[in-house]
């Protein structure tokens, strides 16, 4: 089976923006709840805690646009220790839509920006 997953199939979506009917399945991707937004505004089918970058990465992260290039890196690394939770994205992606919901205010340079390069088989950033 292929693992090609069509970018049109994947995207990254704020928590903080409504859902639509073309989302299709409703991922978030981050370790944490966003803040300020209840579980029915959600709209989530899954939280995939363990696929969002490890508390460590993300602090020294610190959504510092200078330290994105090095983020993707150790992120991508990160993720290829989770085979399995990438497996099952990009299976839900080969059914139709995958939004992977994130709450970063960034929308450059964030978790799902790296996650949906990794499932889309591209460079991380």
């Amino acid at each position: 089976m292929s693992t090609k997953v069509a970018a049109s199939e994947v995207k990254p979506k704020r928590a903080y923006e409504a859902p639509a009917h073309g989302d299709g399945v409703r991922v978030l991707v981050d370790r944490l709840w966003p803040r300020g937004v209840s579980k029915t505004d959600a709209a989530l089918d899954q939280w995939m805690k363990e696929i969002a970058p490890s508390t460590e990465l993300r602090k020294w992260f610190g959504h510092d646009p200078e330290r994105w290039e090095e983020f993707g890196r150790r992120y991508a690394a990160e993720l290829h220790a989770h085979d399995e939770l990438l497996g099952q994205l990009r299976a839900l992606a080969r059914q139709g839509p995958v939004t992977l919901v994130y709450s970063a205010h960034d929308e450059a340079h964030n978790d799902a920006i790296v996650l949906r390069n990794v499932l889309l088989g591209r460079k991380p950033t």
